[in-house]
């Protein structure tokens, strides 16, 4: 093997070993334990390791707000293939939910201001491009125009997330807050069916 393959092997090894720590703090401790000397420590390197790979910690957790959007992604598309649009939009809602209870740090990180809001829309792009999808053949299978699509998608990623962020709270809890997703997701299509946005 050529010294400079090995080498970009082992560079991204210790970037993933990184990461890896990182998630693991944040996922146990939340964002306040999340420090680079502590991510040194853990993955038993030197802080000026860790700055080889990222350049600072924001560097670092916009690291992890783009991993956080591929795992979510990766769990969305394990989820059992439903034939019917309309179950499928239902399990989507059920598992957006369901990842925010499993990953709470990490949710809330991949959704606040910890990193610069065009940056948090481009690492959220492959999940919003599997609602926008969805949708869309939603929309064709019940010959339903959507007035305006990229405005649609918000009211349902903004519908997702305030119930998610509620299943956060201990009296409403993530079980709860899926039957809720599913519920307002339901209510929300019944609703264009019934009177296409755009049509008052």
């Amino acid at each position: 093997m050529p010294t400079s393959t090995r080498r970009a092997r082992e560079r991204a090894s210790t970037r993933a070993r990184i990461v890896e720590a990182a998630l693991h703090i944040l996922e146990n401790e939340g964002v306040t334990a999340l420090t680079v000397r502590r991510i040194a420590t853990d993955v038993e390197y030197s802080a000026p390791v860790v700055y080889q790979h990222f350049a600072n910690k924001d560097a670092l957790v916009l690291e992890l707000v783009a991993h956080g959007h591929r795992l979510m992604l990766a769990e969305l598309q394990q989820a059992p293939e439903e034939p019917d649009i309309d179950r499928r939009m239902m399990r989507l809602a059920s598992e957006y939910v369901r990842f925010a209870g499993d990953h709470p740090h990490l949710y809330q990180i991949m959704n606040g201001d910890a990193v610069d809001a065009d940056e948090r829309l481009r690492a959220a792009a492959p999940t919003v491009g599997v609602l926008k999808e969805l949708l869309t053949t939603w929309s064709e299978a019940h010959d339903v125009v959507l007035a305006d699509f990229g405005e649609a998608c918000d009211i349902v990623w903004g519908t997702l997330y305030g119930i998610a962020s509620l299943g956060r709270i201990g009296t409403v809890g993530n079980e709860r807050a899926r039957r809720l997703a599913q519920q307002a997701l339901d209510a929300l299509l019944r609703g264009w069916r019934t009177d296409p946005p755009g049509d008052a």
